[in-house]
């Protein structure tokens, strides 16, 4: 493969050993300069010994390992004279406010790669898989380590969005993700990418970052004992992982003795039918099921009874919801369109192992006796008659956060309190069609629709509109973050 390892020169950075392939479009080597630089590429002018670099082919110019190119360019637009006259921000309304506001960087689409770009952004919400992905030592180079070149493509991807609020073509992401999962690069009969789903998009993600990213050691942010240093957990196992303890009882023969089981899982399943109307019946439902299997006392497939609680929780909890399911008469994925509600605070203490409840119930303790102060004091500042405000979250105070993870098990949630954090939701009738966006929470009362390209902001009213009913954006896959617990500091 004519793959070489080039020099760019852009001003007074030098770039050293960018891979540069000229098997695939030069699109795609302006793509990584893009992602080095935050030049776009339509802005770039790639030069090699005074020949200019085409967009859709090399013909000009002539490669050789160590080739220096250079690159002209800048990383911002041009400044331009104003088309209206400016307006200053206290005589702003609230939606033009808004609108003025610096906002993140949207995901071009690429035909039909919406189900890539919300997962994405989703997954970008995390601050602790930020960090570890900048302290990620790979390079899209190694072509022959598919989930190396994957897990550096959304490294560069997340750095970019860092230095610019203009829309960004997620190229290199999207030519590895093809690499490793040939299904994402399927064809329609019309030539352009097919529609596909983004839990699988999400699910293969999280499976390749699990490979590449190592657990947070001692010297990291909420570094792990010893034991789980020497052990082959990731930092997605650490943060993103629980498990289940099962149980198992032949219905059919009350005197087999039970077994127990316990199952690693990065998501958890909402099931949904005509008696689930919120997200914890369908949680709660699919932890107590019947399963058919062999029984060794009977020599036959026999009815069990199995029976879930969970034994550890992730910081981050990431709950799908199962509405698509395949109907062999017209042989599609269809979608159920019922409206299933989800809360933006998450209680899953009664889903858990009693061992697991009571390691849980300290920091729940402190939760409520820190919320009995906060209703305390804005019952005094009611009683003194004064302006400020007696909402609860608008008190100013001085604050510590406390750990949201055990001691002795990094990336774990010590509470059992979780907030959304982010939303993926599907627009349409079928996994494999319509369109999906994501939704993710700002701060505490500001959110952001990640609508490929376009990013505007949303409210909390509008998150809550999501669960479902109608052809409208549903909830498919939930995105928790753990509840942080901050003690107000001595005045």
């Amino acid at each position: 493969m004519p793959v070489y390892k080039v020099k760019v020169k852009w001003g007074k950075e030098n770039f050293e050993d960018v891979e540069c392939n000229t098997e695939e479009p030069p699109e795609l080597f302006k793509a990584q300069l893009f992602a080095l630089s935050g030049v776009q590429p339509d802005r770039q002018k790639v030069m090699l010994k005074g020949a200019v670099l085409k967009d859709d082919d090399w013909e000009e110019v002539r490669i050789k390992n160590g080739a220096k190119f250079l690159m002209m360019g800048s990383a911002d637009a041009l400044p331009s004279a104003p088309l209206e006259k400016p307006k200053f921000v206290e005589d702003m309304t609230e939606t033009q406010l808004a609108s003025a506001l610096s906002l993140p960087a949207g995901l071009t689409n690429l035909g039909n790669t919406c189900y890539m770009n919300a997962t994405v952004q989703c997954l970008r919400a995390v601050p602790e898989l930020r960090d570890a992905l900048k302290r990620y030592q790979g390079t899209t180079i190694d072509t022959g380590n598919p989930s190396a070149s994957i897990t550096a493509a959304m490294k560069d991807l997340f750095d970019a969005v860092q230095k610019t609020s203009q829309e960004l073509p997620p190229i290199v992401l999207l030519h590895f993700l093809h690499q490793a999962f040939p299904r994402f690069a399927e064809k329609s009969e019309h030539g352009g990418f097919q529609q596909q789903d983004a839990n699988e998009c999400w699910t293969e993600l999280m499976r390749v970052l699990q490979q590449q990213l190592p657990a947070i050691t001692a010297g990291d942010a909420g570094a792990a004992t010893g034991a789980e240093a020497a052990s082959n957990l990731s930092f997605m196992d650490q943060y993103f992982s629980g498990k289940l303890s099962c149980t198992m009882k032949c219905v059919e023969n009350e005197e087999e003795e039970p077994s127990s089981t316990t199952e690693p899982f990065f998501q958890l399943s909402c099931f949904i039918n005509q008696d689930v109307k919120y997200l914890h019946t369908g949680l709660k439902s699919r932890m107590e099921e019947n399963v058919t299997k062999n029984s060794p006392s009977l020599g036959r497939d026999a009815v069990y009874s199995k029976k879930s609680q969970i034994s550890r929780i992730p910081a981050y909890l990431t709950i799908q919801f199962v509405r698509f399911f395949f109907k062999e008469k017209s042989a599609i994925s269809a979608k159920m369109l019922k409206d299933v509600k989800f809360p933006v605070m998450l209680d899953v203490f009664d889903l858990c192992t009693p061992e697991l409840q009571q390691r849980l119930i300290p920091l729940r303790t402190r939760f409520k006796e820190q919320e009995d102060k906060l209703v305390e004091k804005v019952a005094e500042e009611k009683e003194k008659g004064t302006e400020k405000s007696m909402d609860v979250d608008h008190v100013v105070r001085t604050t510590r956060k406390e750990p949201f993870s055990f001691e002795d098990d990094a990336g774990s949630n010590n509470s059992g309190y979780y907030e959304l954090q982010a939303v993926l939701t599907h627009k349409g009738r079928s996994s494999s069609s319509g369109h999906y966006v994501a939704w993710v929470r700002k701060n505490k009362t500001e959110w952001l629709m990640f609508d490929d390209e376009n990013v505007s902001p949303v409210t909390e009213e509008d998150i809550l509109k999501l669960s479902g009913g109608g052809d409208w954006h549903t909830a498919y896959v939930l995105l928790y973050a753990p509840r942080v617990l901050e003690i107000e500091e001595p005045e």
